[in-house]
């Protein structure tokens, strides 16, 4: 039985024949699983309390940075430092304190994502690296929980629903995750600051289809956003009938080791298969000061450049390397640094391959160097 107060804060619901009273109790009961609470999350975790879900875990090790409030509308100034999933939870509760949230700062891993997945209605989730995904994928397959997915990247962004019984998962669109390096997160390549709203909110969208029993959800449709040309796309996909996990004869039915899976190492191989020789960056002060001859090789685009740079680096984007690696001398020892240290790592691969020798990948890239040298320098 509803309060006066619900009643009133939800009206607009209540008098539409779709939901009613008896839906919006649905709602009031759903438990909602936010993996994420950075782009996609902030969106869709704010309609989605909005709306009156009963209950949302919210799962993210990240504290606030003045780089997330471009797009991540959880947070605000007055909260960087502050851990994400407390910022949204206090957020949230500005907006409707009749959801219980918690706030759960950590990774989401093999130890904990089953019985966090089991003890949900459904997931939203709106992380932004291939690993989790599929580990979000392969719990709601093994749960039986429905996953609504969202991803952004620049202007294009995309949605769909996984794992239902009758629809694809995750890895029947994707049976394999692109090489490391291969295809750029949003802090190596950015994203409209606009592009999550759009995305989030259809996310939320599809929640609470879900939830309601209304509509037509996602599910075998993957929905493209293209924010430039102001297009919606759409795209059929199938259940692979060969899938390795959702198959009627899988080979997966356990989860696996994912950072392996996805090609992801602490001592990241590159293209050559080499192992690679990081280096953080107060050793590479260290040698800078000490007068070694090297070159800083800068693999970022110009207008990550213009933005900062390295003194007395010298600039060859990641996909020009091939055509100008002559410039490159071989006598030098050779650091290769990019935003965050993957880039660079597929630099050092490919020049392991053209049998350059004297490599050194600068870990955590030009923003560890801000962090622990320089800290006047400009973070984006």
């Amino acid at each position: 039985m509803m309060t006066n107060e619900q009643v009133m804060r939800y009206g607009r619901h209540l008098i539409m024949p779709e939901v009613g009273v008896v839906g919006q109790e649905k709602l009031n009961a759903a438990k909602i699983l936010m993996v994420g609470a950075g782009g996609l999350g902030s969106p869709s975790a704010l309609y989605l309390a909005a709306s009156g879900i009963g209950e949302m875990t919210i799962i993210d090790p990240d504290v606030v940075d003045l780089s997330n409030l471009q797009r991540q509308i959880l947070h605000d100034t007055s909260s960087v430092g502050v851990p994400k999933v407390e910022s949204a939870k206090k957020r949230i509760h500005e907006v409707n304190p009749n959801v219980k949230v918690n706030a759960i700062q950590d990774q989401l891993s093999n130890e904990n994502v089953r019985q966090l997945v089991r003890e949900h209605d459904l997931v939203v989730d709106g992380t932004d690296n291939f690993q989790t995904r599929y580990m979000v994928n392969d719990a709601c397959i093994f749960e039986k929980k429905l996953n609504v997915y969202g991803s952004i990247f620049r202007f294009d962004g995309q949605s769909t629903v996984f794992c239902d019984p009758n629809g694809p998962c995750y890895r029947c669109l994707y049976p394999e995750p692109p090489p490391p390096g291969m295809v750029p997160s949003c802090a190596e390549g950015g994203v409209l600051g606009i592009l999550p709203g759009v995305v989030g909110v259809i996310q939320a969208t599809e929640a609470i289809k879900l939830i309601l029993g209304k509509g037509d959800p996602l599910i075998g449709r993957l929905m493209l956003y293209d924010a430039l040309a102001m297009k919606f796309r759409e795209l059929k996909i199938r259940k692979d009938p060969e899938c390795p996990v959702c198959s009627a004869h899988p080979t997966i039915t356990e989860l696996q080791n994912y950072e392996y899976f996805c090609g992801i190492a602490p001592e990241a191989n590159g293209e050559s298969g080499q192992a690679q020789e990081q280096i953080t960056a107060r050793q590479l002060k260290e040698m800078m000061e000490a007068g070694r001859r090297l070159t800083l090789l800068d693999v970022r685009e110009p207008q990550e450049w213009d933005i900062t740079h390295l003194p007395d680096a010298k600039l060859i984007p990641l996909n020009d390397l091939p055509d100008r690696m002559n410039e490159l001398d071989t006598a030098d020892d050779i650091v290769a640094y990019c935003h965050h240290g993957m880039r660079s790592a597929k630099a050092i691969g490919f020049l392991q391959k053209m049998g350059y020798k004297k490599l050194k990948n600068l870990a955590g890239g030009i923003d560890a160097w801000a962090v622990n040298v320089d800290p006047e320098m400009p973070r984006y």
